[in-house]
């Protein structure tokens, strides 16, 4: 058994350039429409964006107020649109904190961009998989509607 540390790899081809895509991941206004859109009952979203190395992005989701996610993401590299890494440190409604490095890459690719995401530091496989099964999922669906509502 390895003792390297859990990652995750996925990545999806979204329907706009490299900067609408970066953008629409970085902007704490375009996040606030994305995270709610394919929901039937929008829940809380609160996000705040200081878009520079050193600077954090916070965000606090969920259904209500006693189901709530919170993240904490530290920029370490900031290459619009290119490339973004990032710290993270987020809990769940549960209690359970957790702390993951992300890199994320945008590439163009055909008439859209590449969105290729690394996320290493999970404790468990079962953790891991829940991020890639719902959450990253998730994202990029949501995202993806998001672009395409143009």
């Amino acid at each position: 058994m390895s003792d390297a540390p859990l990652e995750l790899r996925i990545s999806r081809v979204l329907p706009a350039t490299p900067d609408e895509v970066f953008d629409a991941y970085t902007d704490a206004e375009k996040q606030k429409i994305w995270f709610s859109i394919l929901d039937e009952r929008p829940g809380i979203v609160e996000i705040e964006v200081d878009l520079r190395v050193g600077g954090t992005q916070t965000a606090v989701w969920g259904p209500d107020e006693d189901t709530l996610f919170r993240e904490t993401q530290t920029f370490l590299e900031i290459d619009r649109p290119h490339r973004l890494v990032t710290e993270s440190s987020g809990s769940s409604p549960d209690g359970m904190t957790m702390a993951t490095r992300i890199e994320i890459t945008f590439e163009p690719e055909g008439d859209g961009t590449r969105m290729s995401i690394v996320q290493s530091g999970f404790p468990v496989p079962e953790v891991r998989d829940f991020f890639v099964d719902e959450v990253w999922n998730g994202a990029l669906a949501r995202i993806t509607a998001f672009l395409q509502r143009g």
